[in-house]
């Protein structure tokens, strides 16, 4: 029987992410795949994105942000893999 491995990834997402409901849908998303998190603009136009959870369902979460809301258009997307902290249990946009 394999054991489901939990991570974190934090994200950087760029293009047009700001002001279309991007943190919103990644906070949609992520609830609804039982992640834990948060979602924040950054001061340079881009959105920052920290999320834990099993290892498949963050990768699945990862590429529906590729995508994100109808309004937004993602240009480039940064993920850097560490070790999960477990400070997250359910997934927050911060202002």
């Amino acid at each position: 029987m394999s054991q489901r491995q939990s991570t974190r990834a934090r994200i950087l997402v760029s293009g047009l992410v700001q002001g279309v409901a991007y943190r919103a849908f990644a906070q949609r998303e992520a609830t609804r795949r039982g992640l834990g998190g948060e979602a924040c603009n950054l001061d340079d136009g881009r959105v920052a994105v920290d999320v834990e959870g099993e290892r498949e369902v963050v990768e699945a979460f990862i590429e529906s942000l590729r995508t994100g809301p109808p309004l937004a258009r993602v240009e480039d997307m940064q993920v850097q893999w560490e070790p999960p902290t477990g400070r997250h249990r359910e997934f927050r946009i911060r202002y």
